[in-house]
């Protein structure tokens, strides 16, 4: 875990959607994906990997990532994992204990927790966030309702 690491609260929350706009209005596709992904990385302790997934007909295809090493899972089938499962029901999926979920694809023997934010453009999931913790339940409503007020954000990037 990031040194001194505690929850995200609402304060900090909207401190870095404002960043993010700024982010997002000083570029455009995958350099501002790889902008996000770098302040949600930063920004946030208790987020040890944060990757943004496209959708490429039936696979989610690693764009954009900030962690300490890169995902062996650079493409995964929508329907299989979290973050499949997450694309195909449209909606997010938080694991608090990643040993515990069948479905999770493991990435990093340090992963605990996991939330998964699908991206929506025009109606349909274009994309996701993913983002693991270090930490057992990790994730809060606080990080569920921020990630989902950013992947509306990032769904005017595609």
């Amino acid at each position: 875990m990031k040194a001194n690491a505690v929850r995200l609260s609402r304060e900090q929350a909207k401190e870095v959607l404002v960043r993010l706009d700024s982010t997002i209005n000083s570029a455009r596709g995958r350099a501002a994906r790889e902008s996000m992904v770098k302040l949600l990385n930063s920004a946030v302790p208790t987020y040890t990997w944060v990757g943004i997934y496209a959708v490429e007909g039936a696979d989610l295809v690693l764009d954009a990532w900030s962690g300490p090493a890169a995902t062996e899972h650079t493409r995964i089938p929508i329907g299989k994992g979290v973050c499949g499962f997450a694309a195909k029901a449209g909606r997010t999926e938080i694991v608090s204990d990643v040993s515990k979920d069948p479905r999770y694809l493991q990435c990093f023997l340090s992963t605990k927790s996991e939330i998964v934010v699908p991206i929506s453009a025009q109606g349909k999931v274009v994309g996701e966030i993913d983002i693991d913790s270090d930490q057992l339940d990790g994730f809060s409503s606080v990080d569920r309702e921020f990630l989902e007020a950013v992947a509306r954000k990032a769904g005017t990037l595609w």
